[in-house]
């Protein structure tokens, strides 16, 4: 006999990342399979405030748009993928106005994860490429452990290309954020 696994959408997924406020997991939607996430830890965390606020200072300063962390976003059209990256930007022309309570309807041009104990980085890379192959334009995988960020772009033909920013190296927005810099060594600092 084969058992078949449920197929979920987004719908579901709200549900059930809503039904009991005790219960301190996290879920994903990756076609249609559910991912279920532990919360993260202290340094993930740190990191993830110190992202945040370092991004959202600056498009707040450039009237640039919205930062968030850990919203949920799915591709247009795709309710059966929804990612939450641990912070990203959508820039003002592509916000919908109002911003929504539930699910953003289209992928961020910015898409942060931090790699977590819990987490391998074929994981952290699989999303990076749902996200360029859903309309990110750059995506960031910070690696903790190694104090650098790995910065992942949607290569001709599909692919990904890959570049690696060390700890002594600072961070650009490139042309998703023309003129945010960001130092490694501030982001890391104890």
């Amino acid at each position: 006999m084969i058992l078949r696994q449920r197929t979920y959408d987004m719908d579901d997924l709200w549900e059930l990342s809503h039904r009991d406020v005790m219960d301190p997991k996290h879920y994903e939607l990756i076609d249609g399979e559910l991912i279920v996430m532990s919360p993260p830890g202290g340094r993930h965390g740190q990191l993830q405030v110190r992202l945040s606020r370092y991004l959202d200072i600056f498009v707040d300063l450039h009237s640039l748009g919205v930062v968030t962390s850990d919203a949920g976003y799915h591709p247009r059209g795709n309710r059966h993928t929804v990612l939450s990256p641990d912070v990203a930007f959508v820039s003002r022309e592509r916000a919908p106005e109002p911003f929504p309570d539930k699910y953003v309807p289209l992928m961020p041009d910015l898409a942060i994860e931090i790699l977590s104990p819990s987490n391998t980085y074929r994981q952290a890379r699989r999303k990076a490429r749902i996200y360029l192959q859903n309309g990110v334009q750059l995506v960031w995988i910070v690696l903790p452990g190694r104090e650098s960020v790995e910065i992942c772009r949607l290569a001709e033909g599909g692919g990904m290309t890959r570049k690696t920013v060390l700890a002594n190296e600072s961070l650009s927005g490139e042309d998703v954020l023309p003129g945010f810099d960001l130092a490694l060594q501030r982001l890391f600092a104890p």
